[in-house]
């Protein structure tokens, strides 16, 4: 494992700082806001335009990353975060800080595309498993070590904002120091939400609650832990036991999931959420009860996402996970956007006690829903059963992360390469895969020289056959040409997005379900 992860050391150590920083600020932002006198709804929506940014930015960042290049790009970003994090504290109004919000999520979004897609372009396929693992630890490692930096100083001065610029400052150093070649970008589909719908109800439904749900606790659980009397130290606590959580119960609830129907695992885990929410609400005041029931709540919460992602797996041909997966993310992006806002207005009107009801309510739909369609009808899978995958909402990259076509494709790009090189035709080179979710995607075309050269491939190849049609080496000659010509003509192919969720599929595609699943 640990010659796996040397060579990547840099840009594990660039998202470590970075998290550091930014899971900083998300919390500092509200308790600050909430020592200004900002009202509940005011916080709430300023939570919302951070996962606005972070929405926006999947189809900004992109875009500029192909400009830029990685290395500047993520200089860029890093730069903008930082100086959104001192203007923080510099100009305190609310207005102003939903627009530094907005520009952080976005530059985050970005920082994220940076780093994943060098990830998975650095890593071998059979490796891509452990290094995804990896980054998730260090994902959810940071994020709760940022709320112990709380214990600092208090969010009235300006020592946390300095110390979350530092570590963004800092997530440059090694980043920008790699010699690692850098990835491409390429073209994103196009969002399917009918046919996500269609094949996946319990999914689509889902992504949704998850990010009205998650959104919110992001956004304002250090609010609610300060309206409830908790110190800076007791919040970082409060924070810390959700996400460690989340940590620790992914791996029962993923086998639960692998294990039978994922729409019952859905049922379970969304209920399981609601229920741990409900408690914090109703029993909040007594000793332990919030840390406990959060943690519980986190355990559940954080696994929703990956289980939906595995259960749209479940019901889509291959060539289809990639827009489903968009779409996914899309979802659960607007859910993020929109949920915060909801829960500041319900604590302005009701009271702390809004937010984890807010937390656990979100997730009912999801839990009665998901447990009518378990009953109502098998779970049928298309080609093969997908594998529960421990993952975060991060930004569309990640998907690349657990693909391991992409080697594959590598692979048959550099083979067509080769042939068209012992054909002596210049100009015949396969595009590298790559793949992004930056704008949509157009069919491939045909450029002009590489079908003029590929009709000449043809042509030669006939003009072989007719010169010599007993010389067998002729022969020979002509199929490698016709090949490199044939390979010459075929688009570039793409990597699939959550391959590595389903085992390698079997010489003929069945239709599976949740019993034989099980069974199996």
């Amino acid at each position: 494992m640990l010659p796996t992860l040397v060579p990547i050391g840099a840009l594990l150590a660039g998202i470590a700082l970075l998290l550091l920083g930014s899971g900083l600020l998300n919390t500092v932002v509200s308790l600050r806001g909430s020592l200004e006198g900002f009202s509940d709804t005011t916080l709430g929506l300023i939570g919302s335009t951070y996962f606005l940014g972070f929405f926006l930015g999947t189809f900004v960042a992109p875009k500029l990353i192909r400009r830029m290049g990685h290395i500047r790009a993520f200089a860029f970003f890093g730069a903008t975060v930082a100086a959104c994090i001192l203007l923080h504290a510099i100009v305190v109004h609310p207005w102003f800080w939903m627009g530094l919000r907005v520009l952080t999520g976005m530059s985050l979004v970005g920082f994220y595309a940076v780093i994943e897609s060098w990830l998975n372009d650095q890593t071998a396929p059979e490796r891509r498993g452990q290094v995804f693992a990896a980054y998730m630890i260090v994902n959810l490692a940071a994020l709760a070590g940022a709320q112990q930096l709380l214990r600092l100083d208090t969010p009235a001065n300006f020592t946390l904002f300095a110390v979350a610029a530092m570590f963004v400052c800092l997530s440059l150093l090694p980043v920008t120091m790699t010699r690692f070649p850098q990835p491409q970008i390429a073209t994103r589909v196009r969002l399917r939400l009918r046919m996500t719908w269609r094949a996946a109800p319990a999914a689509y439904v889902g992504a949704l609650s998850s990010g009205l749900s998650m959104g919110a606790f992001w956004s304002l659980t250090p609010v609610y832990g300060e309206r409830v009397g908790l110190d800076e130290a007791g919040i970082g606590l409060l924070m810390t036991a959700a996400i460690v959580g989340g940590a620790l119960l992914q791996w029962p609830m993923g086998r639960f999931s692998d294990a039978g129907d994922r729409r019952l695992a859905l049922s379970v885990a969304a209920f399981g959420a609601a229920l741990a929410a409900v408690a914090v609400a109703l029993f909040g005041h007594l000793e332990h009860v919030p840390l406990a029931g959060l943690f519980l709540y986190g355990g559940m919460a954080f696994t929703v996402y990956p289980i939906v992602v595995a259960h749209l797996v479940d019901h889509l041909p291959q060539d289809q996970i990639l827009a489903g997966n968009t779409t996914v993310l899309f979802l659960h992006g607007v859910g993020a956007a929109v949920g915060p806002g909801i829960a500041g207005a319900l604590m302005g009107w009701v009271g702390a006690i809004a937010l984890p009801l807010h937390l656990g309510l979100a997730f009912v739909p999801l839990g009665l829903f998901a447990l009518v369609l378990s009953r109502r009808s098998e779970d049928e899978i298309v080609e093969g059963a997908a594998q529960f995958t421990p993952m975060m909402r991060t930004s569309h990259t990640v998907l690349e992360m657990v693909s391991p076509e992409g080697a594959e494709a590598v692979a048959e790009a550099a083979e067509g390469a080769e042939a068209a090189e012992a054909a002596d035709v210049p100009g015949l080179d396969a595009a590298a895969p790559a793949i992004d979710v930056g704008e949509d995607r157009e069919e491939p075309t045909v450029e002009a020289p590489r079908a003029d050269a590929a009709a000449a491939l043809v042509a030669e190849a006939a003009g072989r056959e007719d010169e010599d049609d007993t010389d067998p080496r002729s022969g020979a000659e002509s199929v490698a040409v016709a090949e490199a010509a044939e390979a010459a003509l075929q688009p570039p192919h793409a990597p699939d997005p959550g391959a590595l969720l389903r085992p390698p599929p079997s010489s003929a595609p069945t239709t599976d379900t949740a019993e034989s699943r099980a069974a199996g």
